[in-house]
């Protein structure tokens, strides 16, 4: 018979078969040497409890070889079927060591699908985002190429409708740009670079870029931040997030407005307080509002299109910190921004 081919109880048989006939030798050489006949039977008898306590060891293991094997293509058959985690004993052997692998095994295989069904629901729901984003300035634009191409207008006429495809252009290139930067952050093609540097003229350069605009309505910017306050933080990516806050706060602001920009140094974290003097947000959204796209259907003429503050929190969150928001309408809002010291 072929090795391959041998099962258990053939092996079992055949070293019964072997065993008996040393015992049946060894009992045979005992009488020829000693003619005692006490000492065959005494033989014989333990010869017989030998076997009988094998046969019941070889039972036992078989049983518990029959039990393991079917919980094991239980188990394998659940994992198969995303059915619940096997049951882990806590007894310490060989079977329950196997199982307590599978487990640990199944959980990372369930967090693993977890994983790929969330990034596959995130990139369903960007491409929609895009896609909804990209549809109003395209079909302007379609409209607008439409209209020049098939009346004729007088020069003037042919400047605004110009000037008007300009601006929705630069509004997909706005989008563009901010998708790139935050896919960047996402996926770990950017990584920050904390240095130990002074936070003022990190927040002197988000205030450049947003003096201007805030002239235009004249809103008074205040600014108290200390110039010896020191931390670790990524300048060019913790000044864009600040930036797209005081953005925020321009936009929301009424002409004559006023925004106030305070620094305090703590303990721990370093805090950033920036108040405006706007419509301020409803308790119920201020949960929404570092949503990816997410705009409020009251501002919907303001220029915009609901992506800083959404990549505001993932700059502070890489630098571990975070973005608290105070607010109430009517009364304008305070956006903390907290960073670690260390």
């Amino acid at each position: 018979m072929n090795d391959r081919n041998l099962s258990i109880k053939y092996a079992c048989a055949a070293g019964a078969a072997f065993l008996g006939f040393i015992s049946a030798a060894a009992i045979t050489a005992a009488f020829l040497f000693t003619r005692n006949s006490t000492i065959v039977w005494l033989g014989l008898l333990f010869i017989l409890l030998v076997f009988a306590c094998a046969a019941l060891f070889v039972a036992f293991l078989h049983r518990k070889l029959v039990l393991f094997s079917d919980n094991l293509c239980q188990t394998i058959d659940d994992m198969l079927n995303g059915a619940a985690a096997p049951q882990v004993c806590e007894e310490e052997n060989l079977f329950y060591k196997i199982n307590h692998r599978l487990a640990r095994l199944y959980e990372v295989m369930r967090e693993n699908q977890k994983s790929i069904a969330k990034e596959r629901a995130d990139l369903q729901e960007l491409i929609s985002d895009i896609s909804h984003q990209v549809k109003t300035p395209i079909s302007n634009l379609k409209m607008v190429n439409a209209t020049l191409l098939e009346q004729s207008m007088p020069e003037e006429k042919q400047r605004e409708f110009l000037q008007a495809s300009s601006g929705q252009l630069e509004k997909l290139d706005f989008l563009m740009q901010a998708m790139i930067k935050t896919s960047r952050l996402e996926t770990g093609v950017i990584s920050l670079d904390r240095k130990i540097q002074p936070l003022y003229d990190t927040l002197a350069a988000a205030l450049g870029g947003i003096l201007l605009n805030a002239e235009r309505k004249h809103i008074h910017v205040s600014v108290d931040c200390p110039e010896n306050i020191i931390l670790a933080h990524d300048r060019k990516w913790t000044g864009e997030a600040l930036f797209n806050i005081l953005d925020n706060a321009v936009k929301y602001t009424p002409a004559g407005g006023n925004i106030q920009v305070s620094v305090q140094s703590w303990e721990f974290y370093v805090k950033i307080d920036i108040t405006d003097s706007g419509k301020g947000i409803s308790e119920s959204r201020q949960g929404m509002i570092f949503k990816r796209f997410y705009r409020e259907e009251e501002v919907h003429d303001v220029e915009g299109i609901g992506i800083g503050l959404y990549l505001a929190r993932e700059i502070i969150s890489m630098q571990g910190g975070y973005i608290k928001v105070t607010s109430a309408l009517g009364s304008g809002s305070t956006f903390s921004v907290f960073l670690p010291r260390g």
